[in-house]
């Protein structure tokens, strides 16, 4: 983290604080984005129900969000 992640974060302008969980939050992300089903997601990020899976780790992408409005908007 010292040597690689936190000094490529500087220098791309990113001032938050990076940590491991920052890694396993965008994977969980990053797995139900592409259409992983939340039992396998949670297996995956070993958690002991999918209720923190749903609520701690996933964080809904703004690709997610466009496509979504796309497919209301195709509906109505």
């Amino acid at each position: 983290m010292r040597k690689v992640v936190w000094p490529a974060a500087k220098r791309a302008g990113i001032t938050e604080r990076i940590g491991w969980h920052t890694f396993r939050r965008s994977l969980a992300t990053l797995v139900i984005d592409v259409g992983a089903p939340v039992k396998l997601t949670q297996e995956i990020m070993r958690h002991a129900n999918s209720r923190v899976t749903l609520e701690l780790y996933q964080q809904v992408s703004m690709t997610a969000k466009q496509a979504l409005q796309a497919r209301v908007v195709a509906v109505w």
